[in-house]
């Protein structure tokens, strides 16, 4: 027990889908009971039972356990909508849960959005003290951490200044600066890193692996897997609010990384009739697929991957060219490509069947990110048919060549290119 920081047993969080929660004073509960007390006797009674979902609610978290030792730096992951941050506030008691309890053995320092706990009217400064009073610090527990995180956060000039004024960078620079050095026991931190830049983003993690080297706790939510892996030590992946698996973040990751970005990686039309075309063509298969098979069939910037379409030829007279749209999750067009070498027998006559097109896409090139294929189909230089969207996947990252920086590569595209160093002088 002596080395137990979080303990979480059977954790629910129930919303009501529309619907303000009533907070209602003991005069209001008192006053209602004396006008309508069966309504206020069946009212008691329903919450009572078991709660259950109904169209008008949904859960965030349900039946989630799990226990955190003094000194451990845990991961949690999931999609958008998996219940990460619901977790979090509970667990900084922002929020109550439902049903199931938590306890936490030590003082929660909190990092969930940008300015969490800051007053806008209030200096940086005020704030510092402000944070530090929620956190049950003595003033001169604050004063002997204040330069540390004046300095760790970079806005000594603007110390003054009230924090409504700061930029979004600034804010983050200090908010962090703040929840990471008034020394809590339990640090929690959301995603909120990609504000900053570079160097912040370098700081605040060596920051959190010193907070755990420590002996204090770390929770750390973030969609970028290669930071999950570089700092902690096990990470519990949520899916739907429930936790599904936990473990190293070798192992944890993967499993995330395969349920999210499944995505739409292959399509298959069995029936001529029934596939998407046209009298001219019309479309078997769409697929793409990693050139080397590994176990998890990723696709990461590193990958050489093929794009496929199978379909059928159904004029003997076409000259048919295929050619691809990739859009990036942006929206941006990375590139349009086509086939360069028509084969020798479509110079001539064109056999009716089913034909296979391949475009082979090298591995060192894209950067990471979903990624939307739309295909376009050519008779003699005109377009016969457009299928927007027909495969949809995801190019993931790796560890390797980042160095320190965490945030999202900037590009439409990431290419390893050939780099000379010499000395010339």
């Amino acid at each position: 027990m002596s080395d137990l920081a979080i303990r979480v047993t059977n954790l629910g969080k129930r919303y009501h889908i529309g619907e303000r929660d009533n907070h209602r004073t003991l005069r209001d509960v008192i006053a209602n009971s004396i006008k309508y007390p069966v309504q206020v006797a069946r009212s008691w009674l329903k919450q009572e039972e078991h709660p259950q979902a109904t169209k008008n609610t949904i859960w965030a978290l349900r039946d989630v356990s799990f226990e955190v030792n003094q000194g451990e730096a845990v991961g949690i992951i999931g999609r958008n909508g998996a219940g990460k941050s619901t977790l979090l506030k509970i667990l900084s008691r922002i929020t109550e849960p439902t049903t199931g309890r938590v306890e936490g053995y030590g003082r929660v320092g909190s990092l969930l959005e940008v300015g969490t706990g800051f007053h806008p009217e209030l200096t940086g400064r005020e704030n510092i003290y402000l944070n530090g009073a929620i956190l049950g610090m003595t003033r001169v527990e604050i004063n002997r951490k204040f330069d540390e995180i004046v300095a760790f956060s970079e806005v000594e000039k603007f110390l003054d200044t009230p924090v409504k004024r700061y930029s979004s960078g600034m804010y983050v620079r200090l908010a962090f600066a703040v929840a990471a050095h008034l020394e809590p026991e339990i640090l929690i931190v959301d995603e909120v890193l990609a504000v900053g830049d570079a160097a912040f983003q370098k700081k605040c993690l060596g920051k959190m692996s010193d907070v755990a080297r420590q002996g204090r706790t770390v929770l750390f939510v973030s969609h970028n897997m290669t930071a999950i892996e570089s700092l902690c030590d096990w990470a519990i992946l949520l899916d739907e609010g429930r936790s599904v698996s936990k473990g190293s973040p070798r192992q944890v990751i993967p499993e995330y990384l395969q349920e999210a970005f499944s995505s739409l990686t292959q399509q298959v039309w069995l029936e001529q009739a029934e596939a998407p075309g046209n009298d001219d063509v019309r479309i078997h298969r769409a697929c793409v697929r990693p050139l080397k098979v590994n176990s998890s069939n990723l696709i990461t910037v590193h990958t050489p991957f093929a794009i496929e379409f199978d379909y059928w030829n159904l004029q003997g007279d076409n000259n048919l060219d295929l050619s691809i749209h990739l859009i990036n999750e942006q929206g941006i067009l990375v590139f349009d490509v086509g086939r360069v070498e028509r084969p020798e027998w479509q110079a001539n006559d064109v056999p009716l069947g089913l034909f296979r097109d391949i475009c082979y896409i090298p591995g060192d090139l894209l950067n990471d990110g979903m990624y939307r294929i739309t295909l376009f189909v050519s008779k003699d230089q005109r377009e016969i048919y457009r299928a927007p969207d027909i495969l949809v996947f995801d190019v993931q990252d790796t560890p390797g060549m980042r160095g320190d920086w965490y945030g999202k590569w900037p590009g439409a595209i990431r290419p390893t290119l050939k780099w000379t160093t010499q000395q010339i002088g």
